[in-house]
């Protein structure tokens, strides 16, 4: 129970710290996570297709997750498009994050196709 009392005494600073900064740590703590959630459903996506020898047709489809892992289901937004797919980033924190940009090199040997983080 004390365990349980301290993680939510945590949290609740957290959002009371976050309200306190509202542009800048909110904005940055959607950045970090929208990055981290979508490179983390890249990643298990394409070792889904390196295993199976094709892509997932859902994300439930995916196994060996770990529990951080399944974070993605509500971050991400997945849709199999015959070799290839689409990943939207739909929330990062607690919002979806303004504005993520990748080089043209984080996208090479992807099956990616769309999304909307690709210029």
């Amino acid at each position: 129970m004390k365990i349980f009392t301290s993680g939510i005494c945590l949290i609740l600073i957290v959002f009371q710290l976050s309200s306190c900064f509202p542009g800048s740590f909110k904005e940055k703590a959607n950045q970090q996570f929208g990055d981290q959630h979508f490179k983390t459903a890249i990643a298990l996506i394409e070792l889904h297709k390196v295993r199976e020898g094709a892509y997932p047709e859902s994300l439930d489809s995916l196994k060996f997750t770990g529990d951080w892992d399944k974070i993605i289901f509500s971050s991400v937004k997945y849709q199999r498009l015959g070799d290839g797919y689409e990943l939207d980033l739909i929330n990062g924190w607690i919002g979806k994050p303004a504005h993520l940009e990748y080089p043209a090199e984080f996208w090479k040997g992807l099956g990616l196709k769309k999304s909307n983080l690709k210029k």
